[in-house]
């Protein structure tokens, strides 16, 4: 990335559907850290519309978008719950940023957003999220914003090669 970009972080909404297809699909191209194949998504941006409308909807599940000046969208981040009551207070956090995009702190700003919705939300108690512990700028963001590491999942993926990779069960409580 050359020059700086302006970046606003918002809510995906269901007019995003194509550009967010899009994103993703890019996403699952440029790196083997997120649990995406190279196809990405495999919904119709019609079908991904309605997701997201149902998803604005919700109290305790968030998609943002991080979106250039340009309409670009570069980023995302997710809290997914569940809605039984007795679960409905975990949120698993996802954050995927294009290469491009790497190193400029906008991890950081999606990160923190999800925090403070997940404070503001009176449901989500509890973020938590996998990662591949080969994946070392990651985890640095999640130890950052006080993520603390449960336990270690042997096997917790595949890289691209077929070998298997352990990943990180990491989270953060919200009081």
């Amino acid at each position: 990335m050359s020059g700086a970009v302006e970046i606003q972080l918002r809510q995906a909404q269901a007019k995003d559907a194509a550009a967010l297809l899009h994103l993703m699909q890019q996403l699952g191209s440029e790196t083997e850290f997120i649990a995406l194949d190279r196809v990405g998504m495999d919904l119709t941006p019609d079908f991904l519309s309605h997701q997201l409308t149902a998803l604005e909807e919700s109290p305790n599940n968030l998609l943002l978008v991080a979106e250039t000046s340009d309409g670009d969208l570069v980023g995302t981040a997710s809290v997914t719950a569940d809605s039984d009551p007795r679960t409905r207070h975990i949120g698993e956090v996802g954050i995927a940023v294009l290469q491009e995009f790497w190193g400029n702190g906008l991890g950081s700003l999606l990160l923190d957003e999800v925090i403070y919705w997940a404070e503001q939300s009176e449901i989500i108690r509890r973020l938590e999220l996998t990662v591949q512990i080969r994946n070392e700028r990651a985890v640095a963001l999640y130890r950052k914003f006080d993520f603390h590491t449960e336990g270690q999942l042997a096997r917790g993926a595949r890289a691209d090669d077929g070998s298997f990779v352990d990943v990180w069960l990491m989270s953060r409580l919200i009081d």
